[in-house]
């Protein structure tokens, strides 16, 4: 099925009915007084999260939805049915946003959260309403509401509490598999991965976290480079990010700090909150090279970044150096995750942002 996680609709809540004027009409009672019901009131829209779906295609085909309109009311004291709600599932992480106003409506977050996204009429009122010891024979009623009109925007944001960053090739795709039950395509050319991929990662009994991969940011993306900005939304809700780097191009031209610093800088120009949040680094690809090779390269990385955060080398392919990433992740995420008697201390270097320093 197509990833979309972006769309445009309409919404059209459904009028109120109008109320009836009505008088009683029947053999042997003159005067029967009023009896004109009120209308229904109309449909409203509603917006639910469902855990079972994860992309908005659906919405990008059908972009109008109208609610029933409240059926109106009638003699014999009889009030119009309310019309029928409508409810539009959506995946979890589903934001709606008024496309007028940008005004944010709803961060559908959890499964089965549910919100209005329009508000169907009131009905109007029949003239039985306006029956009193001074008005015995009303000759008044009142038409219904319009429903609600709007144009929303959805948005889907991918819950994870983990995201991989880093260049195309970078080995992204290869360790969301190793770690995972994740199949997503791998080949030796740039943009395998073509949209976000999910992976729930096991690390013991009632223990796992969701690792979120995206493709591939390249430098020059905030100019429209590669596939650009469009993705990073998916890692704004992790709590910790990956950045992979490979640590044995092919290209002998490439460099791997010089990479670093593009993917830090297109990440600062693109949310500068995101930039801030937790990051990791990752070097990749240690199989590539040998025993003395892999250490002088890691050494010379982090002396080149005057990196002081958490580094780990691994190779994805042959999953060494896997178990302790995993390990400290989860002993990272464990203690915000249970929020109960855990706290973190803001001074550990497990929970600060860093960044690639310029060669000193």
């Amino acid at each position: 099925m197509k990833f979309v996680d972006e769309a445009h609709i309409e919404v059209f809540a459904g009028n109120g009915g109008n109320g009836c004027m009505s008088f009683r009409r029947e053999k042997f009672i003159p005067f029967g007084g009023p009896d004109g019901g009120d209308g229904g009131r109309g449909g409203h829209i509603y917006a639910e999260a469902d855990p079972n779906l994860n992309t908005l295609i659906d919405f990008r085909y059908q972009r109008l939805y109208r609610a029933r309109n409240g059926e109106h009311g009638r003699g014999a004291d009889q009030f119009g049915a309310a019309g029928d709600d409508m409810l539009l599932r959506v995946p979890v992480g589903t934001l709606v946003r008024d496309e007028a106003t940008g005004e944010l409506l709803a961060d559908l977050a959890a499964p089965g959260q549910r919100v209005v996204l329009a508000q169907g009429g009131t009905g109007g009122m029949g003239n039985l309403r306006f029956k009193s010891s001074t008005n015995r024979a009303p000759r008044q009623s009142t038409p219904g509401q319009p429903g609600e009109q709007r144009r929303l925007q959805l948005e889907l944001k991918v819950l994870a509490d983990v995201g991989l960053l880093g260049l195309p090739n970078a080995g992204k795709s290869t360790f969301i598999a190793s770690v995972s039950n994740a199949r997503p395509k791998i080949a030796d050319y740039p943009f395998t991965t073509l949209h976000p991929q999910l992976g729930v990662v096991r690390v013991g009994p009632g223990r796992s976290f969701v690792v979120a991969d995206i493709p591939g940011l390249i430098e020059g993306a905030a100019e429209g480079a590669g596939l650009g900005h469009q993705f990073l939304r998916h890692l704004q809700r992790t709590r910790l990010l990956l950045h992979l780097v490979d640590v044995a191009p092919l290209d002998p031209e490439a460099d791997p700090v010089r990479d670093a610093r593009s993917v830090v800088a297109e990440l600062k120009k693109y949310d500068p909150e995101l930039a801030a949040k937790p990051r990791w680094l990752v070097l990749n690809k240690l199989d590539m090279l040998d025993e003395q090779q892999r250490a002088e390269r890691v050494a010379e990385i982090r002396r080149r970044l005057r990196y002081k955060g958490p580094m780990y080398a691994i190779s994805a392919l042959t999953r060494e150096g896997l178990e302790p990433l995993l390990r400290d992740i989860d002993q990272t995420l464990r203690p915000q995750a249970q929020g109960d008697e855990a706290t973190v201390d803001p001074n550990d270097p497990r929970f600060a942002a860093h960044e690639p320093s310029d060669d000193s």
